[in-house]
């Protein structure tokens, strides 16, 4: 992605929309929001990630000659409407909610400001690239509560769906809470840490589990971690590893990082027993570290056993989100400005009350509880309105408008969350490193309650809509209503 044009990667029907608006004039300027309607695998919130793709591919947005010829082999294109995709650039705003930010159900991710056939354009793209590492990092934070505070490692390239869901989605993992990744190249593009041990073809290829680990240890002595389940865990491979690292010892070869990992078996019991092995041979800073298809469930689970593992390195059900293969996030059209300048509110309708949008220009505050600096609710608003927090500010379900909750003045916080990323077409936001998005998601996940974070019935944290933008869409709700 770094180095490929991805004009072309979109669906042809926003092409054809664009041949539409073209051939009808319309170059109005309209409001576009993404936004995700379900946190995914029922959980209490999700993590925003991948808005420095999303810069990159709309600085690169041209057509080439290639694409050009393509789009006219097609027999579908006018010669007028590729003539004018010649000299095609995003000239709009966009605004967005940063990387390692906590979200929520029905907040705009990313807003675009733009003509309408800018904005159609970028709509497929700047879903492809949110939707999966926000589907990723949320795996991620999930992965990482359930080790409460060990440390995660991501390691499923192997079994990602391609070379780019491997390396974004590693990237995404980093962001999302794990110390590091096996996937050389996504170390290479973005900084992160990658990790490591051996497979087990590295102990079948020697004559004996013995010389296989020390080899191993020669070779990698300040990062040591032997793989013991290749023949039998508790009565060859632990034993071998002790033996290892006591000749390490009695050769003042530092122990610095080493220990063991288990890939098969019952984890709960065989790490009880390592641990006591590795205790009374004087070992007791050894790492114990487990693979095997974890994910949050069961890493929780052998947690509530005493699993006696410190360390987890999670593959495809983290770099695929196995149990929740898609994050939805979808993009709608919310407002037409009008020749006045002002913004026009739009809506799309339906039967299914959740799909029902938010019209308008909007943007998104978050309040936080003074006391514990913990999420009270997320606030949408219409662009412009302004609060006053030390004046009490009635929060209200706008599905269920009877659910409400006074904030007294003076005990809540706000805080905006969509910032500026282009402005008339220029990137005006410079994307932070991926470890510094890691740091500031960890201040993030810190926000949120416990209640929150549990895997079930989690608590909902509200997303509620200012008085303005509810009446509003109240009050085009009953016209359409009174017209139909």
């Amino acid at each position: 992605m770094d180095t490929s044009n991805l004009t072309l990667l979109t669906d042809l029907y926003e092409l054809t929309m664009m041949q539409g608006y073209f051939k009808t004039g319309s170059h109005e300027t309209v409001v576009f929001d993404a936004f995700f309607r379900n946190n995914p695998s029922n959980g209490g919130y999700a993590i925003c990630a991948g808005l420095e793709q999303i810069i990159g591919y709309i600085k690169g947005l041209h057509f080439t000659e290639e694409d050009i010829s393509y789009l006219r082999s097609l027999g579908i294109f006018d010669g007028d409407f590729l003539e004018y995709l010649e000299g095609f650039h995003f000239s709009g705003d966009i605004y967005a909610i940063p990387e390692g930010t906590v979200i929520f159900p029905r907040e705009p991710l990313v807003k675009v400001i733009a003509p309408i056939m800018e904005a159609q354009l970028v709509e497929t793209a700047i879903l492809n690239i949110l939707n999966h590492q926000s589907l990723i990092a949320t795996k991620a934070a999930r992965v990482c509560y359930a080790a409460q505070g060990d440390g995660v490692m991501e390691f499923g390239l192997r079994r990602a769906q391609g070379p780019d869901a491997g390396v974004y989605g590693a990237r995404a993992a980093v962001i999302g809470g794990c110390c590091g990744t096996s996937n050389v190249l996504c170390g290479k593009m973005f900084g992160v840490p990658i990790k490591g041990t051996h497979a087990h073809s590295w102990i079948m290829g020697f004559p004996d589990e013995y010389t296989a680990f020390k080899a191993y240890a020669r070779l990698y002595p300040s990062a040591c971690i032997l793989l013991v389940d290749t023949y039998d865990t508790l009565t060859s491979g632990v034993p071998n590893a002790i033996r290892v690292f006591r000749e390490m010892r009695e050769a003042g070869i530092p122990l610095g990082s080493y220990g063991i990992r288990m890939d098969s078996g019952d984890l709960a019991y065989l790490s009880k027993v390592a641990r006591r092995m590795l205790d009374e041979a004087g070992f007791a800073d050894a790492v114990i570290s487990a693979s095997n298809d974890l994910d949050e469930y069961l890493i929780e689970n052998l947690k509530s056993q005493g699993a006696k593992i410190t360390s987890w390195g999670v593959g495809t059900n983290l770099i695929t989100s196995k149990d929740c293969p898609a994050f939805g996030g979808v993009y709608k059209l919310a407002a037409i400005k009008g020749k006045d300048g002002s913004f026009l509110p739009k809506i799309k309708l339906s039967e299914n009350t959740e799909k029902v949008t938010n019209p308008g220009n909007k943007t998104v505050y978050r309040i936080y509880e003074k006391d514990s600096g913990k999420i009270r609710a997320d606030y949408i608003c219409l662009e412009g309105e302004s609060f006053d927090t030390d004046k009490d500010l009635l929060l209200f379900d706008p599905l269920e408008t009877w659910k409400k909750t006074c904030l007294k003045g003076g005990t809540y916080t706000m805080r905006k969350l969509l910032t500026p990323i282009f402005q008339k077409g220029e990137c005006v936001y410079q994307s932070p490193k991926a470890m510094d998005i890691q740091t500031y998601c960890a201040q993030e996940k810190e926000t949120l309650w416990n209640e929150t974070k549990r895997f079930a019935n989690p608590h909902e944290v509200y997303v509620d809509l200012s008085d303005k933008l509810f009446d509003m869409k109240r009050k085009i709700l009953n016209e359409y209503s009174d017209i139909h």
